[in-house]
This record gives structure tokens, sequence and C-alpha cells, in this order.
């Protein structure tokens, strides 16, 4: 799901890169705990079934099957299906994207307050 807010004709997002576009959507898709709450059961363990997700939650099934949508749908997730389940795990390239986002910004960060104070 993309925020295309239009004005004038031009989409928002229009007026950034792909790149930039994708990182918004899937740092959007996390910005809930009860998706941060199955990424990290997804860490703990190298694969799961939806029911393993369900039980680890303190929600109903479809609110996790909606929460699962959006991570999957952004990309932060993928799913396959096992018989009459679906196994779901993380998708190792967004991950990577997030972490390579976030330790740019560290980085950056930490060289500023090396060179000047600021605020």
């Amino acid at each position: 799901m993309q925020y295309t807010n239009t004005t004038m004709g031009a989409s928002k997002t229009d007026h950034f890169t792909k790149k930039q576009n994708e990182l918004a959507n899937q740092l959007k898709a996390m910005a809930h705990p009860a998706r941060i709450a199955i990424i990290e059961f997804l860490l703990k363990t190298e694969g799961c079934i939806c029911s393993d997700i369900v039980n680890e939650l303190p929600l109903a099934q479809p609110t996790v099957s909606q929460h699962l949508k959006e991570l999957k749908n952004a990309g932060i997730i993928k799913g396959s299906i096992e018989g009459n389940a679906i196994c779901y795990c993380l998708e190792e390239k967004a991950i990577a994207n997030i972490q390579s986002y976030f330790g740019l910004l560290s980085n950056k960060i930490s060289q500023q307050k090396s060179k000047a104070e600021c605020c």
C-alpha cells in the first residue's frame, strides 16, 4: 500500500525515489507493535506456520492474518503454502535494506557529532 495523496494531478510519492518510497512503505508496515512482535517471533524461528504466530500474540486469528498481509505486501516477510497452512519467514533482502539504511544514518550521526556540536 503506497501513500498517493494527489494534489493538482501529481502523486506526492512521485517526488521521491523508488528506493525512498520502498523504504517508507516497509517502515510504515513495521510501525505497529503487533507487527514488531511478529518480526521478533520470526527471528526466533527458522520459519513457522500462521497458527504458531496466532498462539504467540494476544490477538484473534483474523487480526494476525491482517498484520501478516501488511508485512507481506511491504516485502518484509514471505510465505509459502505447506498443505493447508502458510509458512512465513523474514524476507532477508528487505531486512538487509532496512539495516543498511539505519546503519548509514548511525554512521552519519556519529561523524557529525565528532565534527561539531549541534542542537
